[in-house]
């Protein structure tokens, strides 16, 4: 049995698909407070679901019994409820899940993370909290470290809107970033469960091409046929947020804007070689992709 958490997130949401499709036993940890949609899609898939909350450590306790690994994609920064925060969720909740796994007899731990970033935040700090228990527990351990998230970063939600033909772009643009889908993370997810070169690895995740944020708009003009309204974040605005943020998740936003800024690019070369039949999806499938379902959804939907 393998113990999803963060299972009603997008990211979690593949891999609780990928794993039921082959033929792997999945509990997903899900919250009284979960979307219903995704608890259904849960049901859909053939994951059962287990109730627990990463700030109740009873629960995981419960939810670990009989299974024989964990992986974990739980953050507050995608999911904030009632009591959720960097400390309650990303650096505590997850200590409590690494101690109550290793407690349970788990063999394997997945964690998702991401690169070492220069400027110090609440959420690294957690992040790093977490990776060094991890290393410490004695069980088998993952820690995957993706760049940026295509769906997220290049969506409306953080100004990146093809549909308005608008793009917000974090400093000069300049710098190359390795833009990576959700779904292929998912499947280095999955597939590290069986990979022996993945037994007590820290691997950089990035996509198939480093790309510019200027290039990426260049990219989705030619994809949609349209110009696009360029609006630029300076630097300077970047780091005055991120010196006078006084709350934990606005800082942590700051510094991953900043660490944009700066670009970072991944070598998949190696990795690849590690995990052979890995696919990585580039930015133009994901535009097209993104362009064709607008097509084909009515304008009244699109609202």
């Amino acid at each position: 049995m393998i113990l999803v958490a963060g299972a009603t997130g997008l990211l979690g949401g593949d891999i609780c698909r990928l794993l039921t499709e082959r033929g792997k036993p999945v509990r997903a940890l899900v919250r009284g407070t979960s979307n219903p949609e995704r608890v259904a899609h849960l049901k859909r898939v053939g994951a059962e679901r287990v109730r627990g909350d990463l700030k109740d450590r009873a629960s995981l306790d419960a939810a670990c019994r009989g299974t024989s690994a964990v992986i974990s994609t739980a953050s507050s920064t995608v999911s904030r409820q009632d009591g959720d925060s960097i400390e309650s969720v990303d650096r505590q909740g997850q200590l409590s899940l690494v101690d109550a796994a290793a407690a349970a007899g788990v063999t394997q731990f997945i964690l998702i993370s991401f690169p070492s970033v220069e400027s110090d935040f609440p959420l690294q700090s957690a992040k790093r909290a977490v990776e060094q228990r991890l290393r410490e527990s004695g069980m088998a351990y993952t820690i995957l470290q993706p760049t940026f998230f295509t769906e997220v970063w290049l969506s409306p939600a953080l100004g990146f809107d093809p549909p308005s033909t608008k793009a917000q772009i974090y400093g000069a643009g300049r710098n190359k970033i390795s833009w990576i889908s959700t779904r292929d993370v998912a499947q280095f997810a999955v597939a590290a469960l069986d990979n022996p070169q993945a037994k007590n690895a820290v691997i950089e995740l990035g996509g198939p091409e480093p790309l510019s944020p200027l290039e990426v708009v260049r990219l989705a003009e030619q994809v949609t046929g349209k110009r696009f309204d360029v609006q630029h974040v300076p630097e300077e605005a970047l780091r005055a947020q991120y010196a006078s943020a006084t709350d934990p998740l606005q800082r942590s936003f700051a510094a991953l804007m900043l660490f944009y800024a700066h670009g970072k690019a991944v070598d998949m070369k190696g990795t690849l070689r590690a995990f052979p039949g890995q696919s990585l999806r580039s930015v133009r499938e994901y535009f097209e992709a993104t362009t064709e379902v607008l097509r084909e959804t009515p304008p009244s939907a699109q609202l």
